[in-house]
């Protein structure tokens, strides 16, 4: 039997982590449509047809392109997959919360189209790049304190991955019992002093594609005694790199979240930490 009738030929991905995967496993030819928030790589934006958003998709444009799977993710994308499932398409959605979760389904977003040797080689690139980082991460002998702010209106806390890198980069997050809510209404913080009293050495600020405005954190009530606020230590890390559960989290979004860590180590007296190399430079770039 031949590869085509062996492994889907016609793909489309309702989210970025998936294109960038398949990308990244020399597998692009396979895509023949994209969720219109997709950025990396870049070239998949001129490449490919953009036939999603988010929570909403062009059901009619995705038929006419014939495809033998629709990758999604999440609950978010259920009315989507729903609608494409009784349109006869096959579907196959991912739900992937944890560092772990995400190397898993590279695997098995590999297996699915025929390159698991390719995708273990990804992973195993991947799980270098951690190992770096936690490496560097144990050189300090103190360790911030770390929030990170998904939204602001209402406030939401790190995802699980998030919270999960921010520790593996060598901070604590600060609200670590909420990172494993996978809805971000169940990760509001209803008291915005609640943040001040946790006392958090970096804010980290990723508005879910809204650009971060750390001189609004700045201003509100009750927040400038916070640490980071007194010394400044509140940074924007782009949504594009860490609030999508796929390589990009694992390489640049952890390399900004160490390199943040590390300029406030290098101020604290007992917390020094030598520079390391970024976390994600030995995953391959296409």
């Amino acid at each position: 039997m031949s590869r085509m009738a062996d492994f889907p030929e016609r793909i489309v991905c309702l989210t970025e982590e998936t294109t960038e995967t398949l990308y990244l496993l020399g597998e692009e030819r396979r895509i023949v449509g994209i969720s219109g928030f997709t950025v990396r790589p870049p070239r998949a934006r001129k490449e490919k047809p953009r036939v999603s958003a988010f929570t909403s998709a062009k059901i009619d444009k995705i038929v006419a392109l014939q495809p033998d799977l629709v990758l999604g993710f999440s609950d978010l994308q259920a009315d989507i997959a729903a609608d494409l499932i009784r349109a006869g398409i096959e579907v196959h959605v991912f739900n992937h919360r944890s560092v772990a979760e995400i190397l898993r389904t590279i695997r098995l977003l590999g297996g699915m189209v025929g390159c698991a040797g390719k995708a273990a080689e990804l992973v195993a690139s991947l799980e270098a790049g951690i190992a770096s980082a936690r490496a560097t991460a144990a050189q300090l002998t103190t360790r911030p304190r770390v929030y990170f702010e998904e939204w602001d209106e209402p406030q939401i806390s790190g995802i699980r991955w998030v919270s999960e890198l921010i520790g593996i980069a060598g901070g604590d997050d600060c609200f670590v019992e909420l990172a494993s809510e996978s809805l971000g209404k169940n990760r509001i913080i209803a008291d915005p002093l609640e943040v001040p009293r946790r006392a958090p050495d970096i804010i980290l600020g990723s508005w879910c594609g809204k650009k971060f405005r750390p001189e609004r954190v700045c201003e509100r009530p009750g927040w400038s005694q916070v640490p980071a606020v007194r010394t400044g230590h509140l940074y924007e890390i782009k949504s594009s790199i860490i609030l999508q559960p796929g390589p990009a989290a694992l390489t640049d979004g952890l390399a900004a979240i160490q390199q943040v860590i590390e300029r406030w180590a290098a101020e604290q007296p007992t917390a020094r930490v030598r520079p390391s190399r970024a976390a994600g430079s030995s995953a391959p770039r296409r």
